[in-house]
């Protein structure tokens, strides 16, 4: 599959307001963008660390997939987002090699990325997100 780079690491919090001053105050970091995703009930905040970025979700909706998230586990990692190139043919590749997809087939993310998770239960763990930039 061969990743180009980790796309960003995705952080649940409860509140954008109250997280993104740890982020710019104690971290020094610069908060460059927030948008909402309403087809993932999520709103986002982004910082940049090199090439890494860290995406803050706070739930719009108590019944999206991080506020069931944040109810069953509370505020931490959600995920972690690999770029690629060629995300459909990744996922085709997952799926032959027998992991689980929660997206058969991209969809539209935060920066106007495509996007797809692979389910946590074939990622010991871990929610992997798949990322391409559409504009590359």
């Amino acid at each position: 599959m061969k990743p180009t780079h980790i796309e960003h690491l995705g952080i649940a919090v409860k509140s954008l307001e109250l997280a993104i001053p740890y982020y710019e105050k104690v971290l020094g970091l610069t908060c460059y963008a927030v948008e909402e995703v309403p087809e993932q009930k999520v709103k986002t905040a982004f910082f940049k660390v090199g090439q890494t970025k860290i995406e803050l979700l706070e739930s719009t909706d108590p019944e999206g997939p991080v506020g069931k998230f944040l109810e069953k586990k509370g505020e931490g990692v959600h995920h972690i987002a690999f770029a690629v190139d060629g995300l459909q043919s990744k996922l085709d590749l997952a799926a032959e090699r027998g992991v689980a997809l929660i997206d058969k087939t991209p969809r539209k993310g935060a920066e106007g990325l495509n996007i797809a998770f692979l389910h946590p239960k074939s990622t010991f763990g871990v929610l992997t997100e798949l990322c391409e930039d559409p504009n590359k």
